[in-house]
């Protein structure tokens, strides 16, 4: 083996951490908030300030926009996961169920449209968003239930759809997502700052984008729930087969001067720097990186089966990176959001689906460790962020009787780590980029 600094196993860590620690709102918001706020305020806004936000890390970008506030008095609301609120002295903060919504979730979405409801041009609306904020910021569209937009929730989180197909869907059933919280602001001035948790980094599929146009459209979101045969209720097609279920637009006539024109939206941190700050960790213990991309999708069994290929060609010889040859000790590193086709009733996470595929594959290979993890602390809807697969985990589980063909078919991935005592628990990080992936290659 390599000489490292640390145990395999303590490196991947360390490599999560400095991951997450890199999406740090604390770390990352002050700087945009000082460029963005300076130049709004001196501008000769007159009138009140107003702080919204969904997601995550919403409550925590709350408290360190309280601690960086030298503008005078503000008011507000923020609505995060249960585990996730960080105390606040003037901005309220609720929390509410994840990834399907509850009564909190409408709660909190209405009370946010009431904050915003009657502002001027002379207000200005500070919107902090998160992944998660689609969940967390549910106000059902005229005739549309809670039960309704749960049910269907619950059906596309199982569908094996992506977010983007998702998020559509969610959007032409609300009330605030998809660039309605933008109209309600108006004319106020509105400000997002965003931690992007979505692939590509789009704004209008973080937290549903609720603060900027809509690209997608109500038969879109027809055509995903027939795509992944989704059940609705009658009320739910009618809507979705009315124009008024259309979401604002750019090229909406004399919509983009009175609504998004003079809006900003600023992305403070994503899954690549995460990536790159990991990255230059790796190097720093000796270890070449070869970094996959933040933005890989798929569903997760199917990307661990493609990770497990390279690391087999990297064990064999060596793969190549942009023309440069990679060999062990090298480490894998990706992000992204993967899906998982709900096929069984056991639990698990997609970041945990990801390590037993790639388990599966390799079969306990010699000198190959991974991590697969959430940065928000929760993978999926557990109480862990994912887990570690080391070289002696196939010998381990098959002394426990632990059968992963069983597990794998059940999508019981929880189970088959809990049972190793591999189950990675960090609780909530109060920051979110996504899945973080890491696969250690050693020589033999």
């Amino acid at each position: 083996m390599s000489d490292l600094p640390v145990e395999p196993r303590e490196l991947l860590l360390a490599l999560f951490q400095t991951a997450v620690a890199a999406a740090d709102p604390s770390v990352v918001l002050p700087g945009f908030l000082a460029s963005s706020l300076d130049g709004k305020i001196g501008k000769g806004l007159g009138g009140s300030v107003v702080v919204i936000g969904a997601g995550k890390a919403a409550a925590s970008m709350a408290a360190t926009l309280e601690k960086q506030w030298c503008y005078g008095e503000l008011k507000g609301l923020v609505v995060t996961a249960y585990g996730h609120g960080v105390p606040c002295k003037h901005i309220g903060v609720i929390e509410a169920a994840h990834p399907v919504p509850d009564n909190n979730s409408e709660i909190a979405a209405q009370r946010i449209l009431n904050l915003v409801a009657d502002l001027n041009e002379n207000d200005l609306v500070v919107c902090l968003l998160s992944g998660g904020g689609s969940s967390l910021l549910t106000l059902p569209a005229p005739g549309i239930s809670l039960s309704d937009k749960q049910q269907i929730n619950k059906a596309l989180l199982a569908s094996g759809a992506d977010i983007g197909e998702i998020n559509c869907v969610r959007k032409h059933l609300s009330a605030i997502k998809g660039g309605r919280l933008a109209a309600a602001c108006s004319p106020a001035k509105l400000m997002t700052f965003a931690i992007s948790d979505v692939a590509g980094d789009d704004p209008t599929v973080i937290a549903s984008g609720p603060t900027v146009a809509d690209p997608t459209t109500r038969q879109q979101a027809l055509a995903v729930l027939n795509k992944y045969q989704i059940d609705v209720c009658d009320a739910v097609k009618q809507w979705l087969e009315s124009s008024v279920s259309e979401t604002p637009k750019l090229e909406t006539p004399n919509l983009a001067s009175t609504l998004f024109e003079q809006d900003t939206f600023q992305i403070i941190v994503a899954a690549k720097q995460s990536l790159q700050a990991a990255a230059k960790q790796a190097e720093e213990m000796g270890l070449m990186p070869l970094v996959l991309g933040d933005d890989l999708t798929g569903e997760s069994r199917e990307l661990a089966k493609a990770h497990a290929e390279l690391v087999r060609s990297i064990v064999e010889h060596s793969a190549l990176d942009k023309g440069r040859p990679v060999s062990a000790p090298c480490v894998i590193l990706s992000g992204g959001e993967t899906t998982v086709k709900v096929r069984g009733s056991g639990r698990g996470g997609r970041n945990t689906e990801y390590l037993l595929s790639l388990a599966a594959e390799l079969k306990g290979e010699a000198g190959v460790y991974a991590l697969a993890a959430d940065t928000d602390g929760i993978d999926g809807s557990g109480d862990n962020a994912g887990a570690i697969l080391s070289p002696d985990s196939w010998q381990r589980a098959r002394t426990l009787n632990l059968n992963i063909t069983d597990s794998l078919e059940n999508n019981d991935s929880y189970g088959y780590f809990e049972a190793l005592g591999d189950l990675i628990i960090t609780g909530p990080t109060q920051t979110n980029v996504n899945d973080f992936r890491a696969i250690l290659v050693l020589p033999l």
